[in-house]
């Protein structure tokens, strides 16, 4: 299975990045994941700019979507909501047919973050009917170095709940292409 794991964080040291990556390094042999943690590269979102104006990094981000099986998004909370980037990147997508249906999954690095976390499901369960609130894979790593992060996800109880929450995410994918 091909997942596209989208980091919500603009940081360049984001902890739901290094998340990400760890998942990735986790997967390795089971599922190819690749990160996606640029999404200041893509142009405030204008309607005005949708179909033959989209802007050539939309098209590419939109591709990338497009040549995944599913989607893990692992974001912070910014002032109790979603993230400019994060929500920008799906507001490009809103019109087109890339995240219908796509089987996606929430991951999370904190402890908090409970009101961004409702937004984003309500914002994902509304653009496609792919997207699953009940496969959720949280692992408090705040304040943690990339080096700590890694560390922690790899100990066992963790590299368990990883394994069944992309055997989850395989699921989905699965029942999706049955019914498609």
């Amino acid at each position: 299975m091909k997942i596209l794991a989208i980091s919500g964080s603009g940081r360049q040291a984001s902890t739901n990045t290094a998340m990400l990556r760890t998942i990735a390094a986790i997967a390795c042999g089971q599922h190819e994941v690749t990160v996606d943690s640029d999404l200041a590269r893509l142009p405030v979102f204008t309607p005005d700019r949708e179909g033959d104006a989209l802007p050539a990094e939309v098209l590419r981000f939109a591709d990338l979507i497009r040549a995944h099986d599913a989607l893990i998004i692992a974001s912070p909370e910014y002032v109790r909501a979603i993230p400019g980037g994060l929500k920008n990147a799906i507001d490009w997508l809103v019109s087109r047919e890339e995240l219908v249906g796509k089987p996606m999954a929430l991951a999370h690095a904190s402890h908090r973050g409970n009101d961004m976390l409702a937004q984003l499901r309500l914002v994902l369960s509304t653009v496609s009917d792919g997207f699953s609130p009940g496969n959720f894979l949280r692992i408090d790593l705040i304040n943690m170095t990339p080096e700590q992060i890694d560390a922690r996800l790899r100990l066992p109880e963790n590299t368990q709940a990883i394994h069944a929450f992309l055997a989850a995410l395989y699921q989905q994918v699965a029942a999706s292409t049955a019914v498609g």
